[in-house]
């Protein structure tokens, strides 16, 4: 019997011990389960993101003569004939237009993508504002594509093209052309997009004005980076891109103020409404 009562004493013991594992276990599961979820949640925006851009590009290929056709009637000589150098080229061309069009016509389904992965984190007050940002997300961008297409490319081509003087003569490949202008509508396209940026950044606390004021010209550096980045290796294409930047950095300090803001006087809003 004596021999017995410790058995009997340790179980209880032995119950008690794995409690805390289980509980352990219990949490652990708790904490990872949303993370799985989110990750999850993040593989499928990437499936529906892709998914959109191929099918969009498929689409596309069915009119890339028309839109190649557009592209082409920037060239300052229209009489002049684009060459390819080897056989592969007129055929990646014709891909490349295709795909680029598929990610211009994908972005409504991208942003809308990105913005559901943010969503479940924001405040109710907060996601009635993501149509109108969705909106805008799209409209700067289509504004620096046009900008690109109407203002910047002709007289940059034009530019090019009368540089070199009578003694030389210029000879495009149709694979260095349509790179050099797919190049500059989504550069822009993309650049545009920084009073959104701005507003965001803004909106989830990041930066405010007195951040974007504080380093502007840290930020005026980096703009000229970005843009030798973005843009072919000539200097007047980067200063081209660089300058319209500067006005939109000058844009986002008054657009994060603007939702400074309205923070603040939702703030006191909220604190009037606690003390009543």
């Amino acid at each position: 019997m004596a021999d017995e009562m410790p058995d009997k004493e340790q179980q209880p013991q032995d119950a008690t011990n794995n409690e805390p594992d289980d509980q352990e276990d219990e949490n652990h599961s708790e904490k990872r389960m949303p993370f799985l979820e989110h990750l999850e949640e993040l593989r499928w925006c990437l499936i529906k993101s892709i998914s959109a851009i191929v099918l969009f590009a498929i689409a596309s290929w069915f009119f890339r003569e028309k839109v190649i056709d557009l592209l082409m009637g920037l060239n300052p000589d229209p009489n002049a004939k684009l060459h390819f150098l080897r056989p592969m080229d007129a055929l990646i061309v014709q891909l490349k237009i295709s795909l680029s069009l598929g990610l211009i016509l994908g972005l409504p389904v991208i942003i809308q993508q990105i913005w559901s992965f943010i969503a479940p984190g924001l405040l109710p007050h907060e996601k009635k504002y993501l149509p109108a940002v969705i909106f805008f997300t799209i409209l700067c961008f289509v504004a620096g594509a046009s900008f690109a297409y109407f203002l910047i490319i002709p007289f940059a081509l034009d530019f090019l093209a009368h540089f070199a003087g009578d003694d030389l003569v210029a000879t495009w490949t149709i694979d260095g052309f349509l790179a050099f202008v797919t190049q500059l509508i989504l550069g822009f396209g993309v650049v545009f997009e920084m009073p959104m940026l701005a507003f965001v950044l803004s909106w989830i606390g990041i930066v405010d004005d007195h951040f974007l004021r504080k380093y502007r010209a840290y930020g005026i550096t980096s703009i000229f980076v970005v843009a030798a980045l973005l843009t072919p290796p000539e200097p007047m294409t980067q200063i081209m891109l660089a300058l319209p930047l500067i006005s939109l950095y000058e844009v986002s300090i008054l657009v994060a103020g603007m939702v400074r803001k309205r923070k603040e006087k939702r703030a006191e809003e909220e604190d009037e409404d606690y003390e009543n």
